[in-house]
């Protein structure tokens, strides 16, 4: 029997036996299940008696904790059948039963066909190759347990996750990342990834080359992170608890409450770290002539803590066997500090100097979020309507107090400085779609999606440089900045198979509607645009293990918040990153070539990929002229370059050598080739003009394994090697970390001990060189040092093969937007 059909088995019992009209007389059938090789009973198994003269299912029942059942039916002739996932059924031939009967203890064998395969989908990250998209079942990850969303992208084939949190896509960081289908309601979408515990979630959409359907954002791509829901009939959910070195603790707990009528849902989480980290910066400074001027040794150390609160509950409403209405709340609420000590040690043709800067920073959050869903289905198998509406809104407040000293060769006060970040944003999404099947293999999808979002931004920087205890606002870094996005879309899809040709053919409308507002300066700017996103998917199947695609699609990064916003941080007065209002969007158009052959115990998924965006961004690092105490003061801002093209091939392995043993690898090669120059005129008049034409190639690798040990132990580990890569400026040096992780059932498999330590060696840094004309720079970022975590999760009212798997929701968990 297939893990669907018990699944419905173990979904309608109870139902089924509560609608059953007592007739007459009844008998007792009682027995036990027991695995065969170890002679333990099977919790949850099956037993089914049906009439021999009508195949019909006349009665039937669920073990016990003891394997135990006892079945109460009418005196007839029934034959019956004992199932279990993973084991081979048990057929006990047609009987005439008319007493109480025993039938004794009834063993099963392992199925290791169905076994692997369940082992595969509900312990592991596995990967469903779709026609426009890749959807990886995050499962039960080792390494992840304790963590985050980020922990987990990270471990993700073609996703990696930057030293500082920037998530990228084979190389990419022009990605869309969705939540439930959803954009994050969080202002800074790196904090959010890093505030939902990574056990919430159900699995990974992996979209490198998005359909017409999909939101066209995101050149490199879109992720889309669907978080669990539970849908199993009864009450039933889990606990987690979990603690680490440095300071990682937390607890969390879901659940769901399912019947006929409806399924109430909800979770809650509380959690509290510290990630303590480090910066290393050695700059060496020359004057217009190339003259030697300084040499300076800048150490930072982090030690960033954070405290978050997490809820969402909803409910499931099914209306009638073809309707159904989701509403769900979600907050979220965090605050933390990160205290940063920075020493600089400057060697010039003065005496040594030593100064210290230390910057007192503070950040609270909070999100709340409403959703709803309707969906309506039709007789023909695919045929719905649906109806969703997002609203939510984000407040993140940071404060700061910097502290500036000299400390050799005499003791002296610098500056002091305050700044503050209040920002508020808002943002409401309205979206409708209808599938239309039609002929055979044939179907036709439209849509409509309006996005509206407004962001505020009131940042203020105020100085005291004389030490005086007055703080005087700084022009040049207050400001009350505005941001409105109004985007209506609308999409036509039609989709359709031949034998073993399938085809996929989409146009996308999105009419934008930009207000970028600096309300300090009354600097008012507008931008509209209209633009038509096509997108054609060609697929075309070899045989029934082999398969080959080509795709394309075009797509569209807007610059937002920190890109466009002039002034969003301060953390030091000589090295600043400053937004550009002026940027203009990038548009890509995106091709890409499949492969995907599966055998017994490997399947190979490779792709040849060519990204061509204009009006791309990149980052320019320039002097602006004067120096602080000393110290030249660098800005790096982003701007418009002319083209930029991506050319990659990467290819994923899924190899089970042994039924204990599963390797999963990813390898991915691309290069970009820039074309454009900038020109900035400099502090004292003079016209700087930095060509930004360049070619640069880099790729990157991640092994994972996974071994299964005796006495119920999984070991797992996995190691991602990021090679150099020549950047316009500089470049960015290799790096290699490892993780690893262990876990072991108990309490009759409804519990799970796990003990994972992320980056062994305490080797994940970037590494990078910036060189200018005047400023030779080479630095080393660590965000977070080597954290180990331990932890422990019990599920109750769940199977041990059921605990990590999600039945598919009836609205596909938002992964159709």
């Amino acid at each position: 029997m297939s893990d669907f059909k018990y699944s419905l088995l173990l979904l309608f019992f109870p139902l089924f036996l509560l609608a059953q009209k007592p007739e007459g007389r009844k008998i007792k059938i009682s027995g036990t299940i027991i695995e065969k090789t170890t002679k333990q009973p099977l919790e949850y198994a099956t037993i089914t008696f049906t009439n021999t003269k009508n195949p019909k299912i006349i009665g039937g029942g669920i073990t016990n904790n003891k394997g135990e059942f006892d079945i109460a039916l009418s005196p007839g002739n029934y034959s019956a059948k004992a199932e279990f996932i993973s084991f081979k059924p048990f057929v006990i031939a047609a009987k005439d039963y008319q007493e109480n009967t025993s039938l004794g203890v009834i063993s099963l064998d392992e199925d290791f066909t169905q076994l692997k395969a369940v082992e595969v989908r509900a312990q592991t990250t596995s990967i469903d190759i779709k026609l426009d998209k890749k959807v990886y079942s995050v499962g039960q990850d080792l390494m992840v347990k304790g963590g985050t969303v980020s922990d987990v992208l990270d471990n993700i084939p073609s996703v990696s996750v930057d030293a500082d949190g920037t998530v990228n896509l084979r190389g990419n960081s022009n990605v869309r990342i969705l939540i439930d289908g959803k954009p994050s309601n969080s202002v800074n979408i790196t904090e959010a990834l890093r505030q939902i515990p990574a056990d919430a979630i159900d699995k990974v959409e992996v979209v490198t080359n998005p359909s017409a359907r999909y939101d066209a954002e995101g050149g490199g791509g879109i992720l889309n992170i669907i978080l669990k829901r539970g849908k199993n009939q009864g009450i039933n959910g889990s606990v987690i608890v979990s603690a680490g070195s440095p300071e990682n603790t937390g607890a969390s707990g879901n659940f769901n409450i399912k019947s006929k009528e409806s399924n109430f849902f909800g979770s809650l989480g509380y959690n509290k770290s510290n990630s303590p980290g480090n910066t290393k910066i050695d700059q060496t400074n020359y004057d217009s002539a190339g003259n030697f001027v300084s040499y300076i040794e800048e150490r930072r150390n982090n030690d960033r803590a954070r405290e978050g609160f997490n809820t969402n509950f909803g409910i499931e409403l099914y209306l009638d066997k073809t309707s159904s209405w989701t509403n769900a709340l979600s907050i979220r609420k965090n605050k933390g500090g990160n205290p940063e000590d920075v020493f600089y040690s400057i060697y010039s043709n003065n005496p040594f100097e030593l100064r210290q800067r230390y910057n007192d920073l503070y950040r609270s959050s909070q999100d709340i979020e409403y959703t709803t869903n309707f969906i309506k289905k039709f007789k023909r198998d695919g045929h719905k309507f649906t109806i969703d509406g997002a609203f939510s809104v984000n407040r993140d407040n940071e404060t700061s107090n910097i502290y500036g000293n000299g400390i050799l060769p005499t003791p002296r006060f610098i500056s002091s400085e305050k700044t503050s970040n209040n920002q508020k944003q808002s943002r409401n999404l309205i979206q409708s779609d209808y599938v239309l099947p039609f002929k055979k293999n044939s179907q036709l999808e439209l849509g409509f999606r309006g996005s509206y979002l407004t962001l505020r931004s009131d940042y203020n920087v105020a100085e005291d440089r004389t030490n005086s205890g007055i703080f005087t606002d700084n022009p040049l870094f207050t400001n009350n900045f505005e941001y409105k996005e109004n985007i209506n879309a609308a999409y036509v899809q039609l989709g359709t198979k031949i034998k073993k040709f399938s085809i996929l053919g989409g146009l996308r409308f999105e009419d934008s509607n930009i207000e970028i507002n600096q309300l300090a300066t009354a600097d008012y700017n507008t931008k509209k645009y209209n633009n038509f996103f096509p997108s054609l998917f060609l697929t075309y199947e070899i045989s029934e293990t082999t398969n080959i695609s080509l795709n394309y699609s075009r797509r569209i990064n807007r610059p937002r918040d920190r890109f466009i916003n002039p002034f969003s941080s301060y953390s030091s007065n000589t090295s600043l990153f400053l937004g550009n209002p002026d940027l203009d969007p990038a548009l890509s158009d995106a091709y890409d070539l499949g492969f995907l052959k599966k055998w017994k115990k490997l399947t190979l998924n490779t792709s040849l990929y060519v990204n061509h965006t204009t009006d791309s961004f990149q980052f320019i690092a320039k002097e602006r002229g004067d120096e602080i105490d000393g110290i030249p003061v660098i800005i790096r801002t982003p701007f418009n370059l002319a083209t930029d093209n991506k050319f990659g091939f990467e290819f994923t392995l899924n190899y089970t050598p042994f039924k204990w043993w599963r390797l999963n690898g990813n390898f991915n090669y691309f290069s970009n080739k820039t074309d454009g120059s900038y020109t900035y005129t400099k502090i004292n008049g003079a016209i700087e003009t930095v060509d930004f034409y360049f070619n640069s190639s880099t790729w990157f690798t991640r092994l994972t394994s996974k071994i299964t040990l005796p006495y119920k132990i999984d070991f797992q580990t996995n190691g991602t090697y990021n090679a150099e890569q020549k950047t316009a400026q500089g470049r960015n040096k290799a790096n290699a970390s490892m993780n690893l992780g262990l876990s072991k059932d108990v309490l009759k498999d409804k519990g799970t001990i796990a003990f994972n330590v992320s980056d062994v060696f305490n080797s994940r840094k970037r590494l990078t060189e910036q060189n200018t004309p005047t400023v030779n720079s080479d630095s080393q970022m660590q965000w977070r040092e080597r954290q180990i975590t331990l932890s422990f999760t019990y599920r109750f009212n769940k199977a041990k093969n059921e605990r990590e798997k999600q039945p598919k929701r009836s609205d596909d968990g938002g992964e159709e937007y």
